[in-house]
């Protein structure tokens, strides 16, 4: 008798265990319907459920990773579950770690270089979505079939929305020799510029076979990092020695941008940025945004808005552990708030806004605003839709959703130009309590 393969929820047959931590397992699976090989990662709920700080991280990492799809990051297939336990289908990658790679012995300059530039490219995009690692080294850093690398392991990365309101993050989180020393000063750290310290860390070790800041002492170490104390071996290049001694600068103000490090001529050296593909981008980013403004600005608008059920307006505002939202296919930046004033008090007010700080401002049906940014920016203009939905003949909720641009853009937008202008309308955000700004209901017009 063969033995009995095991299926998973009908859709893969899995394999051999790969790797095990504290709450997790990660297993070799195949895909029954197409015959592709992904790793699945395993995890109890009970486990998670227990450790409030493991539950935070797991939701984070899927959040993070549902918004970074770059061909130099190892991709998040989907998520599913059980009563019992959590499902992670990833990318399998074969090549294995690159730390086993440098392991070995010193890199040569073209191949260090040729990982540095799939890093930076990775890390760049990264950026652009609002998401900061935290954990670079080469152990994190996978390669595929064909030699190329895959960031892996995002489970200590930031959001952009999660910094102080100081603007900065405070957790101290990271392998200690590619930590930047802002990092281990614990006195708040720009999440970019601790990513680019560790990139500088990694292009060393590529270069070198070994680390710039070692000691078996860990706070003699620590202090080397804080002084910038390290050699260069004989058979580095000077122009790579010069673009290390911008990557490994103390003070992260004065360290060399992504921008900057793009470009640096020995960088550029056969460099081919990637096609980043996203889970985000919506059809209305391969459309003539100005045609479509015009084409929906005519459309007929009904009377009165959507109106959510109790249950829909629980599920939209709960910033609970749910873990429905975990299982979408597709999911787009974006936020929620309650207003007591009325729907077309609520949209005039965000269409004053949005002319305010220089968007164009369409109406569209079915209560619906899309605002249309005059700058390019990174991945072209941002454009937002808010959307507003009855709950009560007293309470409307607001959704506001990215409909294209680049997502820390976005959220800049969202975060610091219009939670403050629609202060006075805005009854409560999802992680405020529902009788925290009472004083907006005095504040509506209503209509």
């Amino acid at each position: 008798m063969g033995e009995t393969k095991k299926i998973l929820l009908g859709k893969y047959e899995m394999g051999r265990l790969l790797g095990k931590g504290a709450f997790a397992k990660v297993y070799y699976a195949t895909h029954l319907a197409t015959g592709e090989s992904v790793a699945i990662k395993v995890i109890k709920k009970d486990e998670v459920i227990k450790d409030q700080r493991m539950m935070e991280q797991i939701k984070r990492e899927i959040a993070v990773m549902r918004l970074v799809r770059h061909p130099n990051i190892v991709e998040l297939k989907e998520v599913m579950a059980t009563k019992s336990k959590i499902f992670f289908v990833m990318e399998y990658v074969r090549g294995g770690a690159l730390f086993s790679k440098v392991a070995r012995g010193r890199l040569k300059e073209e191949a260090a270089r040729k990982y540095f530039q799939q890093l930076i490219s990775a890390v760049d995009f990264c950026h652009s979505r609002g998401v900061f690692h935290r954990d670079i080294k080469p152990e994190n850093l996978l390669l595929d079939e064909n030699g190329d690398l895959k960031i892996s392991d995002f489970g200590l990365s930031a959001l952009y929305e999660h910094r102080s309101n100081d603007g900065l993050f405070h957790t101290q989180c990271g392998t200690p020799a590619y930590i930047a020393p802002e990092v281990l000063r614990m006195k708040g750290y720009d999440g970019a510029k601790a990513d680019i310290w560790s990139c500088g860390v990694v292009l060393y070790v590529l270069l070198a076979g070994f680390l710039p800041f070692h000691d078996e002492n860990l706070i003699a170490m620590c202090k080397k990092i804080f002084r910038v104390e390290y050699d260069f071996p004989p058979w580095f290049s000077t122009e790579s020695k010069r673009l290390i001694l911008k990557l490994l600068v103390a003070n992260p103000g004065k360290r060399i941008s992504i921008s900057g490090i793009m470009r640096v001529k020995w960088f550029n050296k056969g460099f081919r940025r990637p096609n980043a593909f996203s889970m985000q981008e919506s059809m209305f980013e391969k459309l003539d945004e100005d045609e479509k403004f015009v084409h929906e600005a005519f459309k007929k608008s009904p009377s009165s808005p959507a109106v959510l059920n109790a249950f829909q307006f629980i599920s939209t505002m709960s910033t609970g552990f749910d873990l429905s939202t975990m299982f979408e296919a597709h999911t787009k930046a974006d936020s929620t708030f309650t207003s007591r004033c009325s729907a077309r008090a609520t949209l005039g007010k965000i269409e004053m806004v949005g002319k305010t700080l220089g968007f164009k401002v369409a109406r569209m049906k079915d209560f619906k605003l899309r605002l249309l940014g005059e700058t390019e920016g990174r991945k072209g203009r941002l454009s937002v839709t808010a959307e507003v939905f009855k709950v009560a003949p007293e309470v409307t909720v607001v959704e506001l959703s990215k409909s294209s641009g680049d997502t820390l853009e976005y959220i800049k937008f969202r975060e610091e130009d219009i939670r403050p202008a629609l202060k006075d309308i805005v009854w409560t955000w999802p992680e405020n309590s529902v009788f925290e700004s009472y004083e907006s209901d005095r504040k509506c017009i209503k209509q």
